[in-house]
């Protein structure tokens, strides 16, 4: 058996559009569930059509998983930082650009690092931190 670790981005009301839009920008395999295609699972007819589980199959080793945080759970929801790297310069630059774009914030260029990689940190439209390191250098 083979085990990896996803990140599991908890949103209010956004993870179909988040999910969507990182399909857009990785590409992969998206499945999505509702509340509703569950039975309700009780949550109020308002956020039934949320979504309870959702994964992004980029490839093997690149798996996102998102769900919305129905109302009764209170409290701030955070998701750290997600990391992705690679060597594979253009590609990261591309994915870098691609999330920072339609209402992202660059907080860090991607470019070359002190340490000889291209790094660079973006937060997405949807609060999402993002850091993209290409190893290697390249130019």
């Amino acid at each position: 058996m083979s085990t990896r670790l996803n990140p599991y981005l908890q949103l209010r009301g956004q993870a179909a559009d988040a999910m969507n839009f990182y399909q857009s920008v990785f590409g992969g395999t998206l499945e999505l569930n509702t509340f509703a295609e569950f039975g309700g699972m009780g949550m109020p007819e308002e956020e039934q059509g949320n979504v309870m589980h959702s994964q992004l199959l980029v490839n093997d080793t690149f798996v996102i998983m998102a769900a919305d945080v129905p109302s009764h759970m209170t409290g701030e929801f955070t998701n750290g930082t997600q990391s992705v790297s690679g060597d594979e310069l253009d590609t990261l630059r591309g994915w870098y650009d691609a999330i920072g774009a339609d209402g992202g914030t660059v907080n860090m260029p991607f470019e070359k690092a002190p340490w000889g990689d291209h790094f660079g940190q973006v937060t997405d439209r949807f609060g999402i931190s993002w850091m993209f390191n290409a190893a290697g250098g390249g130019e």
